[in-house]
């Protein structure tokens, strides 16, 4: 005869013999472990092509200054006694384009862990800083060949890391 609760009702029954409540053991599995949705990001990947693209960011900016000073023969980025390599600016600016496309993979990054269609936001994000970029020399009051110079070369400068950042965005997503 049993007490308490009624006859069996899920909490087991009691055996008044040996005094001791049995309850039914179910085999315990482990829950199997979840896989997050969505892509994954080849992080190494995508780190050394951005430190490719910093290294072409920079050299486009050689080049830039070398095409304005030498062919067209602007003083950018220094005084015509300077060379054809300029001044410290031109280290500047090569710095400033490597910082560039470092951040730009940063970003691109962050968007490909959090966003859907990150390289379209990426690609966006990127494009509206490089036309402010384009545009800001053209507001200063350095002659006008110097501020198109200027200009020009910032242009294809943030192409080039928004197109190499892009692809390389794209060739680190790998699909789970």
């Amino acid at each position: 005869m049993s007490s308490g609760y009624g006859q069996g009702g899920g909490y087991g029954s009691w055996d008044r013999e040996d005094q001791t409540r049995q309850f039914a053991r179910e085999e315990y599995e482990p829950p199997a472990p979840q896989r997050p949705v969505g892509p994954t990001v080849d992080a190494g990947r995508l780190w050394a092509a951005g430190v490719a693209t910093a290294i072409v960011a920079a050299l486009v900016a050689v080049v830039g200054t070398l095409v304005v000073r030498a062919f067209l023969r602007i003083a950018f980025n220094g005084p015509a006694s300077s060379g054809v390599l300029g001044d410290e600016r031109t280290i500047l600016l090569c710095t400033l384009s490597a910082v560039a496309a470092l951040a730009a993979t940063g970003l691109a990054h962050l968007l490909l862990l959090s966003t859907p269609r990150p390289m379209t936001y990426l690609s966006w994000i990127t494009g509206l800083v490089t036309v402010v970029v384009a545009l800001l020399p053209l507001l200063g009051n350095a002659p006008l060949g110097e501020r198109v110079a200027n200009a020009v070369i910032h242009l294809i400068i943030g192409l080039v890391i928004t197109s190499l950042v892009a692809g390389a965005g794209r060739a680190a997503r790998r699909p789970r």
